[in-house]
């Protein structure tokens, strides 16, 4: 397993790349509301995308299951954990939510990030899971320091999730990141701490808790790309890209522009 670590320049690179992401989603949050299909969101994001200069590295990305994923974006709505492929027939609707996957290519290097968006006013106990899926999500960031190792981010995330009453899924992880999209290692959302790779500067790695309000069992849809909860019941999905930088875990990634919308519509 060949782990790349980042020079300098190159987190400057990817700062950049997924500083582009995050404006991404924002861009998506505008548009989601009852009514809108998941196809236009998918439209929106890629014009977007290409209009600044960057590619959309999920769309034609390679499926060892079937045919390549055919949109710029995933959006997986409801009980859909993650990889949903966007459609004219997927109408959002009041009440739901929308996790939103994007990752592109500017400048040789890659960004990745995901958001779970309300879709307008939802239940509470649907809140809690975003709320605390995405408190997870920062617990895991704030284990990875130089020194410590992949499991004590997984055991964050496992343990704040667990205790308030959530699966965690196992079947699906973050990842490194840098030229490529997925690089090594991969990242659980469950662990043991002390365990696993250590993390050393340099290291870019994708933390990305896929939370479930019911049990953490999951099917693959038909597609062969949809991932969704056996019992039916929603999932939640918050994705940074982080950098070990000078001993510390640097956020790449931003979710301030969504977090701004979300205040001014609220």
């Amino acid at each position: 397993m060949n782990i790349f670590l980042k020079t300098e320049d190159e987190i400057n690179l990817m700062r950049k790349a997924n500083r582009l992401v995050g404006s991404t989603l924002a861009e998506l949050g505008k548009h989601i509301k009852p009514g809108v299909t998941t196809l236009q969101l998918d439209k929106i994001a890629e014009e977007f995308i290409r209009d600044h200069g960057a590619t959309p590295t999920f769309k034609n990305f390679p499926n060892p299951f079937g045919g390549p994923f055919p949109a710029s974006i995933c959006t997986s709505v409801n009980e859909v954990v993650v990889h949903g492929i966007p459609d004219d027939k997927t109408v959002l609707k009041e009440g739901d939510i929308i996790s939103i996957d994007c990752g592109m290519l500017l400048d040789g290097y890659n960004g990745d990030s995901c958001y779970t968006f309300y879709v307008g006013e939802v239940a509470p106990k649907i809140k809690q899971l975003l709320s605390t899926t995405k408190e997870s999500l920062y617990k895991g960031i704030e284990q990875a320091l130089a020194g410590r190792h992949i499991g004590d981010i997984g055991a964050a995330v496992q343990e704040h999730c667990e205790k308030n009453g959530y699966g965690v899924v196992r079947e699906l992880t973050g990842h490194g990141i840098g030229k490529e999209m997925h690089e090594p290692p991969q990242i659980p959302n469950y662990g043991t701490r002390g365990n696993g790779v250590m993390l050393k500067a340099g290291m870019c790695i994708a933390i990305e808790p896929m939370i479930t309000l019911g049990d953490r069992k999951v099917w693959m849809l038909p597609d062969k790309w949809g991932i969704v909860t056996r019992d039916g019941k929603p999932a939640a999905h918050y994705e940074h890209t982080i950098a070990i930088h000078r001993g510390r875990a640097e956020i790449l990634s931003t979710f301030e522009e969504i977090e701004h919308l979300e205040r001014v519509n609220n």
